[in-house]
């Protein structure tokens, strides 16, 4: 009986097997690219083809990229994807009564190298030299900062002409914070490690509520815009939530002309860009929310040199528009003063 048993369930399984779809799993077709696939620029033209050792006889073959068709003219098909970054082409091919579905991984780069921005300082204000400064963030002129390290994280509203401390609320010693926005009337802030952001009611910074991050690595920066709030988890990633729900729907992934790039910080949102300081550097990458890809690299070398130099300063961090002065506001961590700058071209 046992052997009846097993017989008849390999008998099933082979059936199975044999009626299901193939999906290229015997590999026999490979997509073919002559180019180098971690290096295509945006809207270049490449050589492609599937590769048919057995030579099976192929009915067509339709390619896409990011759901988009890839019309095939001489052999070529132009890369010209809405978002950059490692994506993947598809094709389906159909011969026979079958069909195969094969992907094969890529790189879009930009088009076109960052431009470079320097800066003007208009004026010099006071800052807590205590504040391991991880977000800042504007509405009118109330200033509010989210601060860091492990027993000394806090949210605060700070008055920017002085840098005295308005209201101040200190998060529990096993949290570490990181940045902020501000959404209608509640500011969100971040965690670091802990896979947890929470919401305060703005006008006294009383917590009403906290959230998971779900698949982002760790909590860096926030912004937002009309439809979505951009939040950086140290990766290549910028992940864009859902404002009322605050889930991760999607995300872009952070890229120049020569390389996908990681570790945008503390995030603002100006005029349809993202302006994301970049983590142990002294610099601004000006980001593209629909593509991805870092349009303008803003250098502000020179600012930590102004501030007093004590042991417990540490890199540039701290980005907030002031839309009434159209100025940035920027600082850095433990850093005694704040600056509020002009970006300009660099000549």
């Amino acid at each position: 009986m046992k052997g009846i048993r097993l017989f008849l369930c390999l008998s099933l399984y082979i059936i199975v097997v044999s009626c299901g779809s193939n999906g290229n799993k015997d590999n026999r077709f490979k997509i073919q690219i002559k180019e180098k696939a971690n290096s295509i620029a945006y809207n270049q033209e490449i050589h492609i083809q599937i590769k048919n050792p057995n030579d099976i006889a192929i009915d067509k073959v339709n390619y896409q990229i990011q759901g988009n068709k890839l019309t095939v003219s001489n052999g070529k098909v132009k890369i010209a994807p809405t978002l950059l970054g490692k994506t993947e082409i598809t094709a389906t091919v159909h011969y026979g009564e079958q069909i195969d579905t094969l992907t094969k991984k890529i790189t879009v780069l930009s088009n076109k190298a960052p431009e470079l921005f320097t800066y003007e300082i208009l004026n010099t204000f006071p800052h807590d030299a205590n504040a391991y400064t991880q977000g800042l963030e504007f509405i009118g002129d109330q200033l509010y900062e989210s601060t860091g390290q492990y027993g000394k994280s806090s949210l605060r509203e700070v008055n920017f002409e002085t840098g005295e401390t308005i209201q101040k609320i200190a998060l529990d010693k096993t949290l570490f914070g990181e940045g902020l926005t501000i959404l209608n009337d509640t500011i969100i802030q971040l965690t670091w490690k802990s896979n947890t952001g929470y919401i305060y009611n703005r006008s006294d910074l009383k917590k009403l509520a906290s959230f998971s991050y779900n698949q982002s690595k760790e909590g860096w920066g926030l912004c937002h815009d009309d439809q979505h709030i951009y939040k950086s988890d140290g990766s290549s990633k910028i992940w864009l939530l859902d404002k009322k729900t605050l889930k991760e729907k999607s995300f872009i992934q952070t890229v120049t002309n020569t390389s996908v790039f990681s570790k945008a910080n503390e995030l603002e949102f100006v005029n349809g860009k993202i302006y994301a300081n970049t983590y142990l550097k002294d610099g601004v990458m000006i980001i593209d929310p629909k593509t991805g890809a870092i349009i303008g690299v803003v250098d502000l070398r020179g600012l930590k040199k102004k501030v007093t130099q004590t042991p417990n300063i540490d890199v540039l961090n701290g980005i907030a528009y002031h839309h009434q002065r159209k100025s940035f506001f920027v600082t850095g961590k433990n850093w005694d003063k704040m600056f509020e700058i002009r970006i300009k071209t660099k000549q």
